[in-house]
């Protein structure tokens, strides 16, 4: 099996790299290379050619081995942005961070709810497990109101808004309103697997505990360990080891208790003490993040392979419109709305409702649950990926219009898994 892992392993990254370049000339994220790249290897494109091509080329087999890569990746990056987030920026804000990421949460779940009563004469009962509305109400609800966190954290870093608040209240919202769709997404399994609300509850009080088990035990712990140097704790070696184990364990602890994996990395980069590492070993951080650039690739391509765009048709076209003009109404008046009235410029306002307008493939992974569990038939699961994708396509163009202050396009030398590290300034830690 090691030979058709590397053989598709090859085959992927050199693809993404290519369509990575091609959407930077495009003036688009890199991102939007890779998804496409991902899409042009499965079944909605070298599919329409005879002799089953992408199983030729990525066989079925070997997906969970990429799966596990691709996730390997997506956690290292994630860790470095939980690293390079820096809450000074967003002291004195907190009301606009709450109430931006409810509303933009609250009027794209309100109008997705409502869409889903619209067309449920359309559902294909047939392709659908669950009876009635109110499950396929609730489960497109949350889907409409989920930000790509890991897209969102790409787009932000490439065109150079890390270091700017926008930056860090974008990615806070979008932390927070993730939350809470993974939150109603758990009610929706437990709904539709007659589980009753034992498992939200459960997951709830989990998420509780370990994020005050990482802000009170392992950042204390962590500063300690890392300020301590003797015989056998000495240069740099031990503190990559224990930030690798670290966002591993924290990774493994959200997906242990219902949440994504990305949440863990995120939340212990965001714990580590960063003035004792960078003033210990500066270059342990950019290292991990090094390394998430051959596998984050992976992430974006891998799960493009599932998206098969043929069965739409033509009634389709009208339940994607329609959901396209939702997601985007819903998103961008919630976000930039309560924004405005929390005391944010014009302009804030605006990037903010771009910015969290996107969905990427976060948008898919709660698609696939969703179809797995049989709450969406197959025309609704294809017009909500191309909302994922499209959505995120329009967020380049309409984040140049309202911050064209914004950097364009990653460096010329740039590889498409890349992210810009932003020089290390003290934190308090």
């Amino acid at each position: 099996m090691t030979g058709p892992v590397l053989g598709a392993l090859a085959l992927i990254v050199a693809v993404g790299y290519v369509c990575g370049r091609l959407a930077q000339r495009a003036r688009q994220p890199v991102v939007v290379g890779e998804i496409v790249a991902g899409i042009a290897l499965g079944p909605s494109l070298l599919g329409l050619f005879p002799g089953d091509l992408p199983g030729k080329l990525v066989p079925e087999a070997i997906h969970p081995y990429l799966q596990v890569l691709s996730q390997l990746g997506l956690v290292l990056f994630m860790f470095g942005v939980g690293y390079r987030f820096d809450g000074s920026h967003l002291r004195g804000h907190g009301r606009q961070v709450t109430a931006v990421s409810l509303a933009s949460m609250a009027l794209p779940f309100v109008l997705g709810a409502g869409l889903a009563w619209a067309v449920a004469p359309w559902f294909d009962r047939s392709q659908m497990k669950t009876d009635g509305v109110l499950i396929p109400a609730l489960f497109l609800g949350a889907a409409m109101s989920i930000t790509a966190f890991p897209v969102l954290a790409r787009i932000i870093t490439e065109r150079g808004l890390q270091k700017e608040r926008i930056g860090h209240m974008a990615v806070a919202c979008a932390a927070v309103q993730d939350f809470l769709a993974w939150s109603v997404l758990a009610l929706v399994v437990a709904l539709a697997n007659g589980s009753g609300a034992g498992p939200l509850i459960r997951m709830a009080v989990w998420s509780v505990l370990l994020l005050a088990g990482l802000v009170w035990l392992v950042r204390p712990a962590l500063t300690r360990l890392f300020a301590h140097e003797g015989r056998w704790y000495s240069g740099s070696a031990p503190i990559h080891a224990v930030l690798i184990v670290g966002l591993l364990l924290s990774a493994w602890a959200t997906e242990a208790i219902g949440l994504h994996a990305v949440f863990g990395a995120f939340a212990f980069g965001a714990v580590v003490p960063r003035r004792v590492v960078d003033a210990r070993a500066p270059e342990i951080p950019e290292r991990i993040e090094q390394t998430s650039l051959f596998l984050l690739p992976v992430f974006f391509v891998v799960t493009g392979l599932s998206v098969d765009l043929g069965g739409l048709g033509g009634q389709g076209v009208v339940v994607l419109l329609a959901v396209l003009a939702t997601a985007c109404v819903g998103k961008f008046i919630g976000a930039a709305g309560a924004a405005r009235l929390t005391g944010a410029t014009r302009r804030e306002a605006a990037t903010l409702g771009v910015l969290l307008n996107a969905r990427g493939l976060t948008e898919l992974v709660i698609l696939d649950v969703g179809l797995e569990l049989g709450v969406l038939d197959g025309r609704l699961f294809t017009a909500m990926v191309m909302m994922a994708l499209i959505t995120t396509v329009m967020t380049g163009p309409l984040l140049h219009r309202s911050h064209p202050s914004g950097r364009e396009n990653p460096p010329d030398d740039m590889q498409p898994g890349d992210v810009l590290v932003e020089s290390r300034s003290p934190r308090p830690g």
